[in-house]
């Protein structure tokens, strides 16, 4: 990108970031997403870092916060408010230590330590206190001037009306400001939003908005009926003080609510280690965080640092890795699934989501390119959450160029050359030619998946080359492999043939469910062939079933029956079917009626450490339990991992009972 192109890319991202920020800050509402809306922002961050001298008077890095309502009376802070620049990964962490590491001596680098507070998704307040009673509260506004909310922050009470000093070694000042943060726990949040929801109301996007539209209320008895809570985090008084963490404690001595989960860190060693153990407990929390703040700890050193832009140099915001981000699609693919259909696929500009690199999105169908009038050369906002494969879920028009260009779905198929058929039940264009090569590939990709075979080391690339090589023409080949087959293959060594060829023969052995779903039937997912397994209980009787039998089954309606029915009765399909038998030991799970688990329906959402997802299916379904995709009321349990999406989000609105990993292990112990 050159300077000019970057001077027309900053304008427009200066006017949809300070929209978005407009709406987030001074009406308490969201059109995107906090981490689509941070995505942003960095964007614009390091194209300013890029081209210094594009920096605006009216962009976003140079402010804080929003215009004061006119509802409340405006309050001038002694001392800005700053907000904080945010770091994503462990490398933005290194850079930002780097820069600061710069402007400071030698002996001052030595004495670099810091001081980690949690990230708390709430509003920022400012006390004054004289004489130590209460006697203004505000909010941050833009920075310079907030919002006089002082009768309303009487009603939280966590934060004190009148401070004691407790045998304290400092001299406490005659006025005395202190700065901290107001937040709704989880529990208040849901029940709120169950309030809403009864009268018809639209639930709160997030506690932010609870907590900041209860404090900008009028009526100081609806901010008391919210039951908010408070943590204080750091004192504005120049009193002497050495370090944050002495300020902490004073702070706890004066009887201010401080998060106890805080912590002192000599070196960024400990800083990850701290991040990364605040991950692991996050969904325990009572109340929601998206990172933490690390501060250098030493004030002197911190001071010196001063501010660049709305931000202080000597404190960062260190983020949870963000389920949706913004980046450009590069480029729209088409990608043939094993039952020839035709899958339009976003090439994008590599973005980290969830703490993982993504390059592709699906786009599922035509339709959906259309829903979302999608263009190549776009901006969007891309999510991923658990183990969700990623998505384009907003276009941002503002950002054009002008230069965008539409996407034309082909209506011949890329890899054969087949004219692409639509049928009027759908919205996926076909290739209907079974000998596909890119229709083959994706049958074997499917067949080793690990809801299936779950063939460890077997992978899209060595797929490719045996097939290439000829060494394979069905799934059922692979069981006929031998060493010297692969060997062969360009740079293949005999201890990796011998390593694969071992791999592929401990998967003889299979339980039912997971072989009917590995066959590729269209319409035919891992619930559903479980609920043909525990229907028919062999693969013979599954063969031998009528159409009508199907639509004895539970879940199963005419158009799966259809493709089933159609599977079972194509010659080829039953060739491949007979010849894989022979190879195979095919065993049907035992499953206790008895069970807790008898009845229980159970979705999961993010991703396990201790085990992947479709062993706890497995393990649930063992047990007597139900495994659904989507939460409802008949829903009994929400299993919540790393990195849980909206399913988390619905489970909470509807009162579902959401539970964590150990509490799961311990349920299907």
């Amino acid at each position: 990108m050159n300077k000019s192109e970057a001077k027309n890319r900053i304008e427009k991202l200066i006017k949809v970031i300070n929209y978005h920020r407009y709406l987030y800050h001074v009406q308490d509402r969201q059109e995107i997403s906090d981490a689509a809306l941070d995505s942003l922002k960095k964007e614009l961050f390091d194209l300013e870092q890029q081209y210094p001298d594009l920096v605006a008077s009216d962009s976003p890095t140079q402010r804080v916060g929003g215009e004061p309502l006119k509802d409340f009376k405006k309050v001038r802070h002694a001392k800005r408010m700053l907000s904080l620049n945010d770091v994503f990964s462990k490398e933005d962490f290194y850079r930002w230590h780097e820069r600061i590491s710069k402007l400071l001596t030698e002996q001052e680098r030595s004495q670099l330590d810091f001081y980690c507070e949690l990230k708390i998704d709430g509003l920022a307040i400012e006390l004054e206190y004289n004489n130590s009673m209460l006697v203004q509260g505000s909010t941050r506004g833009d920075g310079s001037i907030g919002e006089d909310i002082t009768q309303n922050l009487k009603t939280v009470e966590s934060i004190p009306l009148k401070f004691e000093i407790r045998n304290y070694k400092f001299e406490i000042p005659r006025t005395l400001v202190v700065r901290g943060e107001v937040f709704i726990s989880k529990k208040g949040f849901e029940e709120i939003n169950k309030i809403q929801i009864k009268k018809g109301l639209p639930p709160y996007a997030n506690p932010r908005n609870i907590a900041a539209g209860s404090v900008r209320q009028l009526d100081p008895k609806i901010t008391a009926s919210r039951h908010l809570d408070s943590f204080a985090y750091d004192i504005v008084t120049d009193m002497g003080i050495k370090t944050h963490q002495q300020a902490h404690t004073m702070l706890k001595e004066l009887g201010f609510k401080t998060n106890e989960k805080n912590q002192y860190c000599k070196s960024i060693e400990e800083v990850f280690h701290f991040y990364e153990q605040v991950g692991k407990i996050r969904e325990k929390l009572n109340y929601e965080i998206d990172g933490i703040v690390v501060i250098i700890n030493n004030n002197t050193i911190y001071e010196k640092l001063g501010v660049v832009g709305k931000a202080p140099r000597g404190a960062v915001a260190f983020k949870f890795a963000q389920s949706q981000a913004t980046t450009k699609i590069v480029d729209i693919k088409v990608q043939i699934g094993r039952t020839g259909a035709l899958t339009p696929v976003a090439v994008l500009q590599p973005v980290q989501v969830s703490g993982i690199t993504i390059s592709r999105a699906t786009l599922h169908n035509e339709d959906e390119i259309k829903r979302l009038g999608l263009k190549i050369g776009d901006t969007v906002i891309v999510g991923r959450a658990g183990d969700v494969i990623p998505n384009v879920v907003k276009v941002l028009p503002e950002l054009r160029n002008g230069e965008e260009k539409e996407f034309v779905m082909p209506k011949i198929c890329p890899s054969c050359n087949t004219k692409l058929e639509k049928s009027d039940t759908e919205a996926l264009w076909r290739c209907s030619n079974k000998n596909c090569f890119a229709r083959k590939r994706r049958a074997f990709y499917h067949f080793v998946s690990r809801a299936a075979f779950n063939i460890e080391g077997l992978g899209p690339k060595i797929i490719d080359r045996l097939l290439d090589e000829g060494l394979v023409q069905d799934p059922s080949d692979l069981f006929e492999l031998k060493e010297g087959d692969m060997v062969q293959l360009e740079r293949f060594a005999e201890k990796s043939a011998g390593n694969l060829v071992q791999s592929i023969a401990q998967k003889r052995e299979i339980l039912l469910p997971r072989f009917i779903y590995a066959l590729g039937i269209r319409n035919v997912g891992a619930e559903t062939a479980v609920d043909l397994a525990n229907h028919f209980g062999s693969i013979e009787k599954l063969q031998r079933a009528a159409r009508e039998d199907f639509q004895h089954i539970s879940n199963i309606g005419p158009i799966v029956a259809n493709s089933i029915h159609e599977w079972f009765g194509d010659k080829h399909s039953v060739k491949f079917l007979e010849k894989l038998k022979k190879h195979v030991i095919i065993k049907n799970p035992e499953r206790k009626t008895t069970s807790k688990l008898s009845g229980k329906i159970f979705v999961l959402t993010g991703g396990l450490e201790s085990m992947e997802r479709e062993l706890a299916k497995e393990r649930i379904r063992a047990l007597g339990g139900e495994i659904s995709e989507s939460v409802s009321k008949t829903t009994d349990f929400v299993v919540a991992g790393k990195e849980a999406g909206s399913k988390l989000d619905k489970a909470k609105k509807l009162g579902v009972r959401v539970i964590g990993e150990e509490e799961f292990l311990k349920l299907i112990a």
